[in-house]
């Protein structure tokens, strides 16, 4: 029972950390890498479908990436989504390939991007938090239908906390790591 508990709560803080790591991936850092257009939708065939489905996303250089659709009329309707997206890239197409170079980051645009980067961290932590405080809530739901000691109690609540120490330092070092990465020029 508090076994399940617990791999219940580590794959949900887990799973917290993982959605951090995505929404990291759309922070643009100034360097070309094909997550950055993970979130571009292309109308195709009446549907919006991820871009990467319906072409092959490469880094040409470091700052230039190439999109080669898989139909030569998807071209425009490329080009357009990657235009409305609000990634503020520019794409240029030249026959079958699409280019999209990623523009110089400002100090304003860095400091703008950390800000949100740290908005990120801060709703994993709170959710890495929020999964603690309903494994507890079930530990003490355990303990009052007396299927537990006190004992098993503060172990579990002991080691739950010890999972939760290590994941939010994981999500500090995933931040540091990606502060740095937007204030190098």
């Amino acid at each position: 029972m508090i076994d399940d508990i617990k791999k219940d709560a580590e794959s949900r803080m887990k799973k917290s950390l993982e959605g951090l790591h995505a929404n990291f991936n759309k922070i643009r850092t100034g360097r070309a890498h094909p997550s950055i257009l993970d979130a571009v939708t292309v109308d195709y065939y009446g549907g919006q479908v991820p871009l990467n489905q319906v072409a092959s996303i490469n880094v040409e250089d470091a700052r230039t990436l190439t999109v080669v659709p898989w139909e030569q009329q998807m071209v425009p309707k490329i080009e357009k989504a990657i235009m409305t997206s609000d990634l503020g890239l520019n794409p240029a197409s030249a026959g079958n390939v699409i280019r999209v170079p990623m523009p110089m980051l400002t100090e304003e645009t860095r400091k703008g991007y950390i800000k949100q980067a740290r908005q990120e961290a801060e709703h994993a932590r709170v959710a890495v938090r929020n999964v603690r405080r309903d494994a507890n809530g079930d530990f003490k739901a355990l303990l009052k239908e007396k299927e537990i000691t006190e004992d098993e109690q503060h172990q579990a609540e002991e080691a739950i906390q010890k999972l939760t120490d290590g994941i939010v330092a994981e999500i500090d070092k995933a931040l540091e790591s990606k502060e740095h990465d937007l204030m190098q020029v």
